[in-house]
């Protein structure tokens, strides 16, 4: 294995999207609990604050950042727009000595709606499609003028949700500006695999995210229609080792290209619900039981 940093990400405690969950759990809160689980850092959360007094929680903890989430509407605004707002995400982040930033094309997204994200995604047109590419690629070369790696996060009731759909955005757009994070539970849930994913695309793999699926709550949710929203509020995610996915399948696909980077366990849930600590908590162990030991025995052998 290449060098990996094990991330959390900061929805666990807080959520972007619906600012009255876990609102009473401060930065320093977060960053302490990242601590006492064993993680090396996390990605930015809206909630954050400037990089002067970001940088400072960190260094006194001994923790990095991997990056932030970044929602372009590249198709809905045009290009000028999307690169204004994408040279201010990037400053930041190379403030904070980040290594990725995480794109998200948010054009029609019904992610922040109440439409079934089961049955209604989005869908672009040639056109769209073109734009988008080319676009991307300009955020790319962005990215790069800051340091950092532009990673597009394919993504529930987006445009950019299936196989077939990252396929097309891959072959489109250039490998030197564009790279792709690989999200184990939103290709899990879109395509009912997350593996065929992954070995398609690995040399365009540049960030991670593992998240855990609970199947039977995906059928609830299905059956019911559910959007995005209440499908996760539901709980039909979770972290590794408490979901349906065998976490060590594509690990060891990793392991065997000497993947180096970011793998960041993100699990969208209702602190209130599922106790951020306690499920950090499940994940290292997962992490450290059923990955790395598993990994460190092979080795051996």
């Amino acid at each position: 294995m290449g060098d990996i940093l094990w991330g959390i990400a900061p929805i666990g405690w807080r959520n972007d999207d619906i600012p009255e969950i876990g609102a009473e759990n401060t930065l320093s809160h977060l960053l302490s609990d990242i601590v006492v689980a064993g993680f090396d850092g996390t990605e930015v959360g809206g909630f954050f604050p400037e990089p002067a007094i970001l940088n400072k929680e960190l260094k006194l903890r001994n923790l990095k950042i991997a990056g932030q989430w970044f929602s372009s509407f590249i198709i809905r605004d045009g290009l000028e727009q999307a690169s204004k707002d994408f040279h201010a995400h990037c400053a930041y982040l190379k403030e904070v000595n980040a290594a990725v930033a995480v794109v998200s094309e948010q054009t029609y997204s019904i992610q922040g709606t109440d439409r079934n994200v089961f049955t209604d995604k989005p869908y672009f047109t040639d056109e769209e499609w073109s734009k988008l590419c080319s676009g991307l690629n300009e955020l790319g070369r962005i990215a790069n003028e800051y340091g950092l790696k532009l990673v597009f996060h394919h993504h529930l009731g987006t445009g950019v949700q299936t196989l077939d759909e990252i396929d097309r955005l891959m072959e489109g757009t250039d490998p030197n500006h564009v790279h792709l994070l690989y999200d184990t539970g939103h290709i899990y849930v879109s395509d009912g695999d997350y593996m065929p994913l992954l070995e398609k695309h690995m040399n365009r793999i540049k960030h991670i995210h593992f998240k855990d699926v609970r199947a039977d709550v995906m059928t609830d949710c299905k059956g019911q229609g559910h959007s995005f929203k209440n499908s996760f509020l539901t709980g039909l995610f979770t972290v590794p080792g408490d979901g349906c996915i065998d976490f060590r399948k594509p690990f060891h696909a990793l392991e065997q290209i000497g993947y180096e980077g970011w793998i960041v366990i993100e699990a969208e849930q209702d602190p209130a619900v599922a106790h951020p600590l306690e499920y950090a908590l499940i994940a290292r162990r997962y992490i450290n039981e059923a990955l790395l030991a598993k990994a460190s025995a092979e080795k051996v052998g």
